[in-house]
């Protein structure tokens, strides 16, 4: 069976006008005692309000044993490294070795443009500077002094603590361009796309395993999908994005279709129009769709 996460309607509450916690953490309790494998958070800063992944994820880490703990997805280039380095490495001992870092670029529209405006960021610099800053973090990892020069210069510096696990948090890569399909193969412990690719999952999937094959043979690649949101009882129609809407048995097969193509970590969006409907449909999925996904 394919382990099965859930993001937290962050972005949803703050819409709304709820930009309480409390909610937050009540649900990612849930879903854990529901059997989810992973609860997940998305960022942004000012193109989609929400609340700071990281500092959410600290306080999930308090209120769960189990789950793992996800970004989906951080954007490193709006940070700076040493920094972040140093959050994630106190957030992966928090949660004892459960995070999973997910990182990506940020889709180009205006609004997003205007968010590494805001943070004093080029927004055409933010490839190299997400892979610069990914490499900066692996080496303060370490825990050995580090010497960098490159977008950021740094002098024999050392961050603690540590990560839990050696080397820090596994890394997915997101997004499903052409460009995001390599770096996911050559730099990825797993693919975490937030929509389909252009020539579909099948021929994505397959383009990431031989790149990888042929840069890290031997190296297995968790791969993902983002399915959001779910609709469970409404009419059904085919999209081509990953919105899943219809009868229970309708959800499972399609969600059934990714897992037969590869996919072993499927993130699940929810959205409703009230809270008690959200919940319902957080259980309705446990008690329903879950099952038929093993095997």
């Amino acid at each position: 069976m394919p382990k099965l996460g859930y993001l937290l309607p962050t972005r949803e509450r703050v819409m709304e006008g709820h930009h309480e916690t409390g909610f937050l953490l009540a649900l990612a309790e849930k879903a854990e005692g529901m059997g989810f494998d992973s609860i997940w958070v998305g960022d942004s800063l000012t193109a989609r309000p929400r609340h700071d992944p990281l500092t959410l994820l600290a306080a999930v880490a308090a209120r769960t044993r189990k789950a793992e703990l996800g970004t989906a997805v951080l954007l490193p280039a709006l940070r700076n490294p040493v920094l972040l380095a140093h959050q994630v490495a106190t957030l992966d001992r928090l949660c004892e070795g459960r995070l999973i870092l997910g990182i990506g670029i940020a889709a180009d529209t205006p609004s997003i443009r205007r968010d590494f405006e805001a943070a004093g960021v080029p927004f055409d610099k933010r490839v190299g500077r997400m892979n610069d800053a990914m490499r900066l973090c692996r080496a303060l990892w370490t825990g050995q002094p580090v010497d960098w020069q490159g977008y950021w210069t740094v002098k024999q510096a050392t961050v603690g603590p540590t990560p839990h696990r050696p080397g820090g948090p596994p890394i997915w890569i997101g997004g499903s361009s052409g460009p995001a399909l390599r770096r996911a193969a050559d730099r990825g412990d797993g693919w975490l796309p937030q929509g389909p690719p252009k020539d579909g999952m099948r021929a994505g999937i397959e383009a990431i395993l031989r790149r990888r094959e042929e840069t890290r043979p031997g190296e297995p690649i968790d791969l993902g999908i983002n399915a959001e949101p779910v609709y469970l009882g409404e009419p059904t129609f085919e999209v081509e994005s990953w919105t899943l809407t219809g009868s229970s048995d309708h959800v499972a097969e399609r969600l059934r279709r990714y897992r037969k193509l590869g996919v072993n970590h499927m993130q699940l969006r929810f959205r409703s129009r009230s809270v008690d409907e959200l919940v319902d449909q957080i259980e309705q999925f446990g008690r329903e769709v879950a099952p038929q996904l093993d095997g």
